[in-house]
């Protein structure tokens, strides 16, 4: 019986998504990107689920694309691998876009794909000892799917430094270039993560941080103009959604709001 690509399972409003594929260093295939995939929809939709957290089983995070699965994709006609590009970016579109916060808990290496799954997320926590790259122009491919995001997220020059040296950097230097926000040792990594989606949870709108991150991908494209014009639109919704009515009658009251 073939394991299941991914495991998932709720804790206390925390839908956890940990990919299963130790042996292969939880390479990335069609059937781990479609299981993603179906899983994050699911939490999206479940009101019992506030945010997500993608972790990984045995040493590596992963490990990005899976050669073997790369290399039957060469018999492909230019359509069929087209599809199948279009099921990553898909994935990585919709962590990127999901209503609900999505933190990385990499234990492992993160290289290629799996650096670009670690990217996309929305925060990220890491081990001291695990190391980042996107080594695809090695081997002959390209970053580029992943591209489109780490240039959001990092800026031009360190993403150039990173896709087209394609050389690995340590924890330290992922933190340092904005690629990780945290560095938790192995041992207290799993409680850490669990101490601070427990304090997104408590603290937090889910629907404030909903449109935040919407915000923050979308005015991106916009000239400073049609930002600022858009920021007030947005501002202007935002005081008449029913958790901004909740929350600010509940600090007028001195009240302790519960999210």
């Amino acid at each position: 019986m073939t394991a299941q690509p991914i495991i998932t399972y709720k804790k206390e409003r925390i839908g956890y998504l940990e990919l299963n594929r130790p042996e292969k260093r939880n390479a990335l295939n069609a059937e781990m990107v479609a299981a993603l995939m179906e899983a994050i929809i699911e939490f999206e939709q479940d009101q019992e689920v506030k945010v997500m957290v993608i972790k990984a089983a045995g040493k590596a995070f992963c490990s990005g694309a899976d050669l073997a699965y790369l290399q039957s994709l060469q018999t492909n006609t230019f359509e069929e691998n087209l599809v199948d590009s279009r099921n990553l970016m898909a994935l990585f579109y919709k962590i990127y876009t999901s209503s609900k916060v999505i933190i990385a808990q990499i234990q492992g290496h993160a290289l290629a794909g799996g650096c670009g799954l670690a990217t996309v997320c929305d925060l990220s926590f890491a081990v001291p000892e695990a190391k980042f790259g996107y080594t695809e122009v090695k081997i002959g491919f390209i970053p580029a799917i992943v591209k489109v995001f780490l240039l959001r997220k990092i800026g031009e020059g360190k993403a150039k430094q990173l896709l087209l040296d394609g050389d690995l950097i340590s924890a330290v230097e992922a933190q340092a270039m904005g690629l990780v926000n945290w560095l938790v040792s192995a041992e207290q990594l799993e409680e850490r993560v669990y101490e601070y989606v427990q304090k997104l949870i408590r603290q937090n709108s889910e629907q404030s941080m909903a449109l935040t991150k919407e915000m923050i991908g979308r005015v991106q494209e916009k000239t400073l103009e049609e930002g600022l014009e858009y920021a007030a639109v947005m501002n202007a919704k935002a005081r008449g959604t029913a958790d901004c009515q909740k929350g600010i009658a509940a600090f007028l009251n001195k009240e302790t709001i519960n999210w």
